[in-house]
């Protein structure tokens, strides 16, 4: 039986945040009967403030409105596309028509200010409730301020400067500013310094904020700044020196296989993640992973909605990703599903038979005409073959068996852990930093170790390495698991990668260099009479 730390969902008074609309904007909700100055008197309310900051974090990830599941983190990238023959537009895969009033930028923005809310609330009454014990207070603290920083972070590389918000706000207030990037920066990095000096090192409680998972996030933070005007000249060395001590107690499981496997998730290369289990006390939303990356499949014959494949939210790796794999490199078919197999008997096919095979490499039409089952050849993925309009090889990596088969509108279910950092990036991370420090020779160790795990024996050396090679790397092993537009931002390669390997935005030719910054919500620059300003181009 799995354990969770998302046992209690009582959410106290959140007074002050960001929100969407100028109404709610100015309106001071209590979401449950009990007030911060009662709650005061009953040490309880420390855990119960904590746990929901973990809570909102968690679902904020996991869930933020139908069809808008992780689209600012994959979709209109080079690796990851929308699930559509090449026709048509879309704000964010295509950047057509991105603006301030898209409906994401808005859920967006007011999900990490509400995290933001949950923090400061904690710590500006930590010391105030009584009988807490000091090392719980301690912990707490550093936790609430690792969610800030990681909200901040998501916040300042989405937008660039935002308001910095550090204590709850308690009455009516609408003239905010823009910070300066750096002082957003600044915060971040004091958080997280924080967090690393007081939270534990190894936690009690599986899915508790430890200090790796602290150092890991600065070392990103730190390599992330390492890229900008006001970096500090010891950003790239101070990030490889935290992902030295995360790799040293995160070491790579044998195998991507083992990473993958939904009976191992809880290894020793896993640096954190959010728990869901199967109660329905903790389940929440639930993860929502194992609905990426997918085609309506059963509208082929032998395949019926079941609860192994799954349903798709509407987007789909690249052409360019499915290219990217050598031939002898694991990651591929324990990322990629090539072969799926009947699960009702049908048009000749019984259960257990090849339904749907995708090679990878092309098949003759006398090849493909011999097999009972449907063939799908790799330059036929985006072309409507009049069953489906878009049809490729499928993620297995985050399958969930017996998740029901969902909606996006509905709530997901699985159970499974969602793996947010782990010992692998923590390496690329390294290799990043090393090279942009001039160290060839590091930064090609640091890709040897993870390439060796996925049976690439043919080692990189220095001459080898350029910011290509990693972004492919990162790719090939995080797909789905980190935040790929934040990669090509970081890197300044993201309009140049969007146009060269994403087919629907180059189609539409619109991403410029202004979309190195997503839109400020227009209904904020409303709500704040203006004092908000807007990006440059939008």
């Amino acid at each position: 039986m799995k354990k969770s730390i998302y046992t209690s969902s009582l959410a106290l008074l959140l007074i002050g945040t960001l929100l969407t609309g100028c109404e709610d904007f100015l309106k001071e909700t209590n979401r449950q009967a009990i007030s911060i100055p009662s709650s005061r008197e009953n040490a309880e309310s420390f855990n119960q403030l904590l746990n929901y900051i973990y809570e909102i974090s968690r679902d904020n990830t996991t869930r933020y409105a139908p069809d808008m599941l992780y689209v600012l983190e994959d979709l209109g990238t080079d690796i990851v596309t929308r699930s559509s023959p090449l026709t048509g537009t879309d704000a964010i895969n295509d950047y057509v028509d991105m603006n301030a009033s898209n409906y994401v930028m808005q859920v967006y923005w007011a999900n990490q200010y509400q995290i933001i809310a949950a923090a400061n609330t904690l710590l500006e009454n930590a010391d105030l409730i009584d009988g807490v014990e000091e090392g719980l207070k301690s912990r707490g603290v550093g936790e609430a301020k690792f969610f800030r920083a990681w909200s901040y972070f998501k916040l300042v590389e989405n937008y660039g400067g935002v308001p910095i918000v550090t204590a709850p706000i308690t009455t009516a207030k609408s003239d905010f500013t823009r910070a300066e990037e750096q002082e957003v920066y600044d915060l971040i990095v004091s958080d997280l310094n924080d967090a690393i000096n007081t939270v534990d090192e190894n936690p009690e409680v599986y899915g508790t904020v430890s200090k790796d998972a602290a150092r890991h996030l600065l070392s990103k933070v730190l390599l992330t700044r390492g890229y900008k005007s006001f970096a500090a000249p010891d950003d790239y060395e101070r990030a490889i020196s935290l992902a030295e001590m995360v790799i040293a107690n995160h070491p790579l499981e044998p195998t991507f296989a083992a990473v993958v496997d939904i009976e191992n998730q809880r290894n020793d290369e896993v640096i954190f993640s959010y728990l869901f289990g199967s109660e329905s006390s903790s389940v929440g939303w639930g993860n929502t992973k194992h609905l990426l990356y997918k085609f309506e499949y059963f509208n082929y014959s032998g395949l019926e909605r079941g609860t192994l494949y799954q349903n798709g939210i509407g987007r789909m790796p690249t052409p360019y990703f499915f290219n990217m794999f050598d031939p002898e490199d694991t990651r591929n078919e324990e990322t990629l599903r090539y072969v799926m197999y009947a699960d009702v008997a049908e048009d000749g096919l019984e259960v257990g038979d090849t339904a749907i095979y995708f090679p990878k490499t092309a098949w003759s039409q006398a090849r493909i005409d011999s097999k009972p089952y449907t063939v799908i050849n790799p330059d036929e993925y985006l072309v409507n073959d009049g069953v489906t309009n878009v049809h490729f090889p499928m993620f297995k990596k985050f399958d969930d068996p017996g998740a029901p088969f969902v909606y996006a509108n509905e709530r997901a279910l699985g159970d499974r852990d969602m793996i947010m950092m782990r010992g692998a990036e923590a390496y690329l991370i390294a290799a990043e930093a090393a090279f942009q420090n001039n160290d060839l020779d590091a930064a090609a160790t640091y890709l040897n170790t993870v390439r060796s795990r996925a049976g690439l024996t043919t080692p990189l050396t220095a001459t080898d390495i350029d910011i290509t090679l990693i972004l492919e790397e990162r790719a090939r092993e995080l797909i789905g698991e980190v935040n790929r537009w934040m990669d090509l931002k970081r890197t300044g390669t993201l309009v140049s990668r969007v146009l060269e390997y994403n087919p629907h935005a180059a189609l539409n030719n619109a991403i410029s260099d202004k979309n190195r910054l997503r839109p400020i919500p227009q209904s904020e620059i409303d709500a704040s009479g203006n004092s908000i300003s807007q990006n440059p181009g939008y």
